[in-house]
This record gives C-alpha cells, structure tokens and sequence, in this order.
C-alpha cells in the first residue's frame, strides 16, 4: 500500500494538498488575528517547497526529465526571490 502510493506519486499528492492547507491555514490567521506572517511573505518558500515536490513526484512516476527539470529550474528561481526578500530584510 505504501509502496504502491510512493510508486504512483499519491504520497506526495498528499504533502502537497497539505503545502495548501499550510497556506490557507496561515491565511486564515492572519485575516482573522492580525498576527503572524502575510501570506506573501511567505509565497516565495512555499512555492519553493510546492516546485520541489512537483520535481520528485514527476521523478518517482517516471516522468520524463524535462518534467523533472523543469520545476527543479522554477524552484531555485523562487528560492533565490526569497533569498533576496530576507537579505533586504
């Protein structure tokens, strides 16, 4: 069972609709206390986060390398954006 939802990909499925519920939960606090980081503040690492799992899950699904290597690219252009976003503090 486990092996077969690695194999197929529904594992990381699963982390990702968690990446969103992250992102709306934090959403969801801000509006409501007015504490805590914005949402976009945060978008650059969990886009980050999002891109790499898209990476891995095109990998363990057998997909062909571009589709790997296309969110892998995308991934280190946002985390280089987040990078930037906390230099300038």
């Amino acid at each position: 069972m486990i092996e077969a939802g690695f194999a197929n990909g529904h594992i990381i499925d699963a982390i990702l609709l968690m990446v969103w519920l992250e992102a709306a939960l934090i959403w969801l606090w801000r509006r409501r206390s007015g504490r805590g980081p914005t949402l976009m503040s945060l978008l650059p690492v969990l886009a980050s986060g999002f891109l790499l799992l898209l990476a891995v899950r095109a990998a363990l699904t057998g997909a062909p390398w571009p589709w790997v290597a296309l969110p892998l690219t995308a991934a280190l252009f946002t985390h280089i954006l987040d990078l930037a976003s906390r230099w300038r503090g």
